[in-house]
């Protein structure tokens, strides 16, 4: 097993950051490492996401969404080709704070190719991480800021 694990505060309430983390069509308009994620955020629904990890190659993907609960935790599944091969369970969680929220990015990854992909996840992956980290961060902030 493999653990990635991201963290960043953001002045917002974890409402608004919830609003901006579930809204799936608008990433293409500020994330840098999911730049296309389609579908519904519903328990068993599937999604279609773009990633696109800096120095890394691009690849979609489309996992199910396992847990959602509003403004504390969205997480989903993913899989290459079959279960034990390659499975990344990607958990965002939001933490309500004094200065706003707790927001925590990590995966999971599991399966017989792990070992391959280590580096390459220590790397870009953990890159895309923490940039998308940042961008959720201004974009929720400004979003406070304006209100809503």
């Amino acid at each position: 097993m493999k653990h990635l694990v991201t963290e960043i505060s953001i002045d917002a309430p974890a409402a608004v950051v919830w609003d901006t983390l579930t809204d799936l069509p608008a990433y293409a308009e500020w994330n840098p490492f999911i730049v296309e994620a389609a579908g519904d955020v519903e328990v068993g629904a599937r999604l279609r996401n773009r990633l696109e990890p800096p120095e890394g190659k691009g690849m979609t993907f489309q996992p199910t969404v396992t847990v959602v609960e509003p403004n504390r935790k969205f997480e989903w599944l993913g899989r290459l080709v079959l279960p034990g091969v390659f499975d990344g369970r990607h958990i965002f969680e939001l933490e309500e704070t004094t200065e706003g929220t707790r927001f925590v990015q990590r995966e999971e990854f599991t399966g017989i190719l792990v070992p391959l992909f280590a580096r390459s996840l220590d790397k870009g992956t953990k890159a895309g991480f923490e940039a998308m980290n940042q961008a959720i961060k201004q974009r929720a902030e400004a979003a406070a800021n304006n209100g809503g």
